[in-house]
């Protein structure tokens, strides 16, 4: 990495240590060991994750034959990211960070691409990603741990609302969100310690808040469950604080 240290964690390259990778500094290390102070299961849940990415992306690719990913907020590539999942797909990344936007384009292989756009300015996401994505054929959204970052709610349904009504019918909304569900007084211990690091905010949401984001669009089976629970393949299904779904646009 060519940049300066920073003084304050990133969340990108946060996630990047908890899933292995190198691309990250030791303010975001020393972050990472406080907050499994508080959350030891941290690792666990960010790992869940991921592998909930992969199995709600090869279903996308295989049974609903989708081949365009939209995937915002993706931070840093690591492993088994959207493009390494559906190396034949057109994927594009978003994130608003411009120094993460700068590593992650020297970092990515294949034929992905990075643009710089913020959800919560969803017309400018659409704007820019028509230079890459055929609009008028279905597209895959993937917000995978971002929308907790728009701590409000309003502002939060906002977003998501606008960006898939700028997508066609037989598009897909994939979401992940942290909730309270599990281990609740570990998350608000960890999230408090984080919110008040200097580092962006982060939120919990209800399940029912969290099903709230896919209101219009119809909800794959089984509905929105711990990442571990959404069509698991053999992998360990115990809860963590991070519930998912799917939705098909009509």
């Amino acid at each position: 990495m060519t940049e300066p240290s920073p003084k304050v964690a990133h969340s990108a390259r946060l996630l990047n240590h908890l899933l292995g990778g190198t691309d990250n500094h030791p303010v975001d290390r020393a972050a990472a060991e406080q907050m499994l102070r508080h959350l030891p299961g941290l690792v666990t849940w960010a790992r869940s994750n991921r592998r909930f990415l992969g199995r709600a992306v090869r279903y996308l690719t295989g049974t609903a034959g989708v081949t365009q990913f939209l995937d915002i907020g993706a931070g840093l590539p690591t492993a088994d990211n959207t493009h390494q999942v559906a190396p034949d797909a057109t994927v594009l990344y978003a994130d608003n960070d411009p120094q993460v936007v700068a590593l992650a384009r020297k970092l990515l292989t294949g034929t992905a691409t990075y643009i710089e756009a913020d959800l919560r300015d969803p017309d400018h996401i659409l704007r820019a990603a028509a230079a890459t994505l055929d609009l008028s054929a279905p597209v895959a959204v993937m917000l995978i741990g971002v929308v907790d970052f728009i701590v409000d709610d309003r502002a939060a349904a906002a977003a998501v609302r606008d960006l898939m009504a700028g997508l066609p019918s037989g598009s897909y909304l994939v979401l992940t969100h942290p909730t309270l569900e599990v281990a609740p007084e570990a998350v608000v211990r960890a999230m408090e310690w984080w919110n008040a690091s200097g580092s962006a905010p982060i939120c919990a949401r209800a399940p029912s808040e969290v099903a709230g984001f896919f209101r219009g669009l119809d909800l794959l089976d089984p509905g929105v469950v711990t990442v571990t629970r959404w069509r698991p393949d053999g992998n360990d299904t115990t809860s963590v604080p991070e519930y998912a779904g799917v939705a098909r646009k009509a």
